[in-house]
């Protein structure tokens, strides 16, 4: 068994009271050979933040039955190379790429409205109190579905930071779930990293972005 086959067995065996949460490796360190190797351990969620790097990633593994997440903020100059080779965007933030979307994919796409939920100026995303109207602003995007909610807390060690976080998370996308938006049922929470994912399935996540401790 090498390392990337035991790390995966110990993270699953700490999700076991969890069972319906997906782990998306965020492969953002790994060379596409290592990628490679992640796949043969059993994981079929992948998840980029680069553009090129999720290319160069995709080349290599297009042929195996991988689930593609993009991370990273997508630049609308760049939606037209990535669109139509990824499953889930969750990185929605604005009017202009939902309209970029829109207009380059041929189905709707999967995606996560990112809120900066720790109002860091350092993260994007949108501000929490405007995440039901940026939602309702974008029923005119045919190509948008919107599935879920996703955030990228502060690096901290404080569980009751990272609660409070996380609990605000669910009482907003029940707040979007309850106006009952066709194109946004909002079922799913995307949020917990290596260091605090624990955390976030506690309280609602339905998937978890591990880099790190999948890798080291």
């Amino acid at each position: 068994m090498n390392k990337y086959e035991l790390n995966y067995q110990k993270v699953k065996e700490s999700l076991k009271d969890y069972p319906n949460i997906k782990i998306v490796a965020a492969t953002k360190y790994l060379e596409p050979t290592a990628a490679l190797q992640l796949y043969e351990t059993g994981i079929k969620d992948f998840g980029e933040n680069r553009t090129d790097a999720f290319l160069e990633k995709y080349e290599l593994l297009k042929d195996k039955d991988i689930t593609w997440h993009f991370f990273g903020v997508l630049q609308a100059r760049k939606v037209r190379s990535v669109i139509d080779k990824i499953d889930y965007l969750h990185s929605l933030d604005s009017l202009s790429l939902a309209s970029e979307i829109s207009k380059r994919r041929k189905t709707p796409l999967k995606c996560f409205v990112q809120v900066n939920v720790s109002n860091d100026p350092n993260k994007s995303g949108i501000d929490e109190s405007k995440v039901s109207s940026f939602i309702k602003s974008l029923a005119k995007y045919p190509n948008i579905e919107v599935v879920g909610l996703m955030t990228i807390t502060k690096l901290t060690f404080y569980e009751e930071l990272l609660e409070g976080y996380f609990k605000t998370m669910k009482k907003l996308q029940e707040e979007v779930q309850a106006l009952e938006l066709p194109y946004a049922p909002c079922t799913e929470l995307s949020m917990g990293m290596s260091n605090d994912y624990l955390i976030a399935a506690k309280n609602g996540a339905t998937m978890v972005r591990l880099g790190r401790i999948l890798f080291d």
